[in-house]
């Protein structure tokens, strides 16, 4: 197989297979080790362009941003951000509740369901320069339906990773939010403690120099 043929596999076919299939897909993903990592890093990097390129280039009757004030970091930072906290969250419980998927293949799980709003994102803000105030909807009911394949194709992926039941995994998903939202918690008073030690220690020297210097 030649690099074409394989990047072609990597990241389309497979894909595609895991849309139209998504059990037998993320059972592949998990046993046969189809999905490979550094696609699921690109396809969370695409996801950043999109929201990026949405931000600054969607056609101006659906798009109420200003360019002036576009952040390419903080986007990409915050789309990273949210995947790593969606991983924690998810790995956090399903390791409580013997789930069987590694860090790794929820990580992947989440990246790779990324595909259906990138497939759709990108020909979308064309589209946007075609379709007229009246067809503007069309412009938002096929971002949302990116959107929901996104969430079925992760829902489904958690499913088959950790081997657990329908009811199963929509209570585990409900614990990641909760888990999340825990660790956010921690994370903001653990950020605020280390304000409030910074600004004690740059109190304390500068009461220091202005009494002995």
């Amino acid at each position: 197989m030649n690099r074409f043929q394989r990047f072609i596999d990597d990241y389309v076919r497979f894909p595609f297979y895991l849309l139209t299939h998504p059990v037998a897909g993320f059972d592949e993903l998990k046993r046969e080790k189809k999905g490979k990592f550094h696609v699921a890093m690109v396809f969370m990097f695409l996801l950043g362009v999109l929201n990026i390129l949405s931000y600054q280039y969607a056609a101006f009757l659906v798009n109420d941003n200003n360019p002036a004030n576009l952040n390419s970091l903080r986007i990409l930072a915050t789309i990273g951000f949210a995947v790593i906290l969606l991983t924690v969250g998810n790995w956090s419980i399903t390791t409580l509740f013997d789930g069987k998927g590694s860090f790794k293949e929820i990580f992947m799980v989440f990246c790779y369901a990324m595909f259906p709003m990138i497939l759709i994102g990108f020909p979308n803000i064309l589209l946007s320069y075609i379709f007229v105030l009246e067809e503007t909807a069309f412009y938002h009911v096929l971002n949302a339906i990116g959107a929901f394949l996104t969430v079925f194709l992760a829902f489904m992926g958690l499913l088959v990773i950790h081997e657990y039941s329908l009811t199963r995994t929509i209570l585990t998903v409900l614990a990641t939010f909760v888990a999340i939202a825990v660790i956010l918690f921690i994370g903001l008073l653990f950020f605020n403690i280390v304000q409030q030690i910074i600004a004690l220690i740059v109190g304390l020297y500068n009461e220091i120099t202005w009494r002995y210097f």
